[in-house]
């Protein structure tokens, strides 16, 4: 059944983390996005909603690195009872869809309770301040109906930020997977 996201208020701060790249192993914490404006997905690997989404995620991660706006993905499920969300296999997801973002594994899932996230996708994105600018959709396409992939309302907010122009007025939550919270 599909979730939509909790819509965090606009202007909360940044949680502070710490959690590994799957694919480097090194920590990545809050700092990594301080100072710039900045992106945080939550993401799974398994969820058809992520799956939908995949070739234009990769596309709006090399628009991010362009642009140098830091983007994480980060991956809260419960790995224990969905193997397939764990940090091996999300290791092998970067690899073949070519992300370009680091992507990490919130094994307590306290990262995930801290942002507000509640399903996959979930997107955030803050200024350079840190603080909430937008949350919600990548863009209206649903594996459900025959709206093209475009990731133009996440991309639009970034590229508010980037050139000092107002936020979507209109913020629509993302919908998707609940996360898979451990038991």
């Amino acid at each position: 059944m599909a979730k939509e996201s909790l819509m965090m208020d606009v202007g909360s701060p940044l949680p502070d983390f710490e959690l590994g790249d799957v694919t480097s192993g090194e920590l990545v914490s809050a700092s990594y996005l301080q100072g710039r404006a900045n992106v945080v997905a939550f993401l799974c690997n398994h969820c058809p909603y992520v799956v939908h989404i995949r070739a234009a995620l990769r596309d709006f991660s090399t628009f991010c690195k362009r642009e140098q706006v830091p983007m994480l993905g980060i991956c809260s499920n419960d790995a224990v009872r969905y193997p397939q969300d764990g940090p091996r296999a999300m290791a092998e997801e970067v690899q073949s869809q070519g992300y370009c973002f680091p992507y990490l594994f919130d094994e307590t899932q306290e990262v995930a309770r801290n942002f507000g996230a509640a399903c996959t996708p979930d997107f955030f994105v803050y200024d350079a301040s840190g603080h909430l600018a937008y949350r919600g959709q990548f863009d209206g396409s649903r594996p459900v109906n025959d709206v093209p992939v475009t990731g133009d309302d996440l991309r639009a907010a970034v590229r508010a930020l980037l050139d000092g122009a107002a936020m979507p007025a209109q913020q629509l939550p993302s919908i998707g997977c609940g996360i898979k919270w451990r038991e």
